[in-house]
């Protein structure tokens, strides 16, 4: 998945009050001790911007900052979270570690759609139900339950940032394709 386990860790983090969309990240250089030696992240373009906001950071797919951001949640701590919102990983956290942040683990794609539309739904996650589109609607007692899988306020920030193009300028430029006309 890589780069789309951000904004939900980013939401973890806001929510649990470590971050906020103003809070500045490192985007330096970093070593990380680990089991099996240093783990030394870098950007996508391998260039480093300093200090940076989490709307930076997430708006333009920072990698430094985002492990910085797993070192404060905790590994695990995220491994549950995509656990609440569906995704099945089948490992723990401290199998993946820090590279867990960029989107070390196969997984299904639509658990992380559901995933997604969790954020979209004010953190508020379901099974996925599917249904042929000849076939009639189910009866009421058959639509999912909903139950708050991140916080809203929390998903709220995320999708606000996700959708600021101003955001994302330093790595995508103005005119990117992911420049959109509504939220």
């Amino acid at each position: 998945p890589g780069s789309t386990l951000k904004p939900l860790l980013y939401a973890q983090a806001i929510a649990e009050h470590r971050l906020t969309a103003a809070s500045l990240l490192d985007d330096s250089p970093a070593a990380i001790p680990t089991q099996s030696g240093l783990y030394i992240p870098q950007n996508y373009d391998r260039h480093f911007k300093g200090w940076v906001s989490v709307r930076a950071a997430l708006g333009n797919s920072l990698n430094v900052p985002a492990v910085r951001t797993i070192g404060m949640v905790g590994v695990n701590a995220f491994a549950r979270q995509l656990r609440q919102l569906g995704i099945t990983l089948p490992r723990t956290g401290d199998f993946y570690g820090y590279s867990l942040a960029l989107g070390s683990p196969e997984m299904n794609l639509l658990q992380l759609a559901n995933a997604y539309r969790a954020l979209a739904n004010g953190g508020r996650w379901s099974e996925v139900r599917t249904q042929l589109p000849a076939s009639p609607p189910p009866p009421a007692a058959a639509n999912p339950a909903f139950r708050q899988a991140i916080d809203g306020r929390a998903a709220f920030i995320v999708g606000q940032i996700l959708s600021d193009n101003n955001a994302r300028l330093v790595t995508f430029g103005p005119n990117s394709l992911l420049h959109t006309r509504f939220w």
